[in-house]
């Protein structure tokens, strides 16, 4: 019985791939290793980028609304973010510049830093993800008390117990006592901020007024437009997260973006390969061709012929590839790539596998392969049966 076009080019496309076994195996091999290593890069940057956010929002807000000028709590803006489901605290800020400084002791020298200095309220410790003691010691702030950044702490050479004196942004003088150190994780945070009360704050700068509020969302992401919600009729500018660590989001996202074209010129390389096999199979089998194009395989046939065979070569290699790139995954997700300590805020580097990215990875790779091969089904769809037999 006479077979279809489709079955006859689905038919003739196994008969290749079965003679070629080895040098098959090593081509799905090559674009398994691309898609493996894609998927793995991409995975162990999603990992370090959440780990950065992470480690950034445990002592920064959610959301910041500021007034436009200092001015006193506001009771109706505290009604409506109470009342408003996303958010699930907040607390009334004082922000201020300052010199640290430590003076000299026997044995130790004196220490100098700038900070960035918050004067809050108990409920900050609800606002900011601090460990269980740091958020108590942050609760528990009181007059004249001090919580250093780790990193901070050392530069200026100041610990628990410590005085310190402090010359904030309108040169007036305080001496506060050192209550604890925090650490986040993130070298820019606990290299530059400081909390203390919001009473003492207030009377180091003489004003009972606050510099607006800091909040924390049961979603971050939904930080902009809780803010527009906020500010659309007061006197207050919303600054979300995602805006006031733009620079560094935007660099992690570049970051991802060039190890994934670099990874994937591998990809690339792999589906050369498999135009090189096609190739080869076309002028291995110009007389085959010439013969079945004689009784009367049409162009198209031949054409769809060396598509199926790329199409199944390429399958194979995503197949293996994803395999491959979600055991290594799960394997660094289990036994997580040791960081030195000493040059990166994170000593694990996490990992995180997104959807996205997979089905990105597949349909690029997929395009990819089927790109490759078109190139030898064409050739190979334009051979003349009747110069070829003679």
């Amino acid at each position: 019985m006479a077979h279809s076009a489709p079955d006859l080019a689905w038919t003739l496309a196994r008969a290749h791939l079965a003679r070629r076994r080895t040098q098959n195996l090593l081509t799905v091999l090559g674009i398994a290793v691309g898609v493996m290593v894609l998927i793995a890069a991409l995975s162990l940057t999603n990992g370090f980028t959440r780990a950065l956010v992470d480690a950034t929002l445990r002592a920064s807000p959610h959301l910041s609304v500021t007034a436009f000028v200092p001015s006193p709590r506001d009771a109706a803006l505290e009604a409506q973010m109470r009342a408003d489901p996303r958010v699930t605290a907040f607390a009334p800020f004082l922000a201020d510049k300052g010199l640290l400084t430590r003076p000299a002791t026997s044995g130790r020298g004196a220490g100098v830093d700038f900070a960035t200095l918050f004067g809050v309220t108990p409920q900050a410790a609800q606002v900011l993800r601090l460990s269980p003691q740091e958020s108590e010691l942050l609760r528990t702030l009181g007059p004249g008390e001090v919580l250093l950044g780790a990193s901070l702490a050392r530069s200026v050479g100041a610990f628990t117990g410590d005085e310190v004196r402090l010359l904030n942004s309108t040169q007036r003088r305080a001496t506060l006592r050192v209550k604890g150190v925090f650490s986040t994780g993130n070298y820019l945070i606990d290299s530059g901020y400081a909390f203390t009360s919001l009473e003492t704050l207030q009377a180091l700068q003489g004003t009972r007024n606050v510099t607006g509020y800091q909040l924390r969302l049961r979603d971050a992401q939904a930080a902009r437009a809780v803010g527009e919600t906020l500010t659309r009729t007061r006197p207050y500018t919303p600054l979300p997260w995602q805006d006031l660590y733009g620079t560094l989001l935007d660099q992690l996202a570049l970051q991802k973006r060039v190890i994934a074209f670099v990874v994937f010129l591998i990809v690339i390389v792999a589906a050369f390969g498999i135009a090189n096999v096609l190739t080869l199979a076309v002028f291995e089998k110009t007389q085959e061709i010439a013969i079945l194009r004689a009784i009367g395989a049409t162009r198209g046939t031949i054409t769809r012929t060396f598509l199926i065979e790329g199409a199944l070569l390429g399958l194979g290699g995503l197949l293996l590839g994803n395999l491959l790139g979600l055991g290594i995954s799960a394997y660094f997700t289990l036994r997580p790539f040791r960081l030195p300590g000493d040059l990166y805020f994170i000593t694990t580097l996490p990992v995180e596998v997104r959807l996205g990215d997979l089905l990105w990875v597949n349909a690029v790779g997929l395009g990819t392969t089927l790109l490759a091969a078109l190139i030898p089904a064409r050739r190979a769809a334009n051979v003349e049966p009747a110069r070829i037999l003679r």
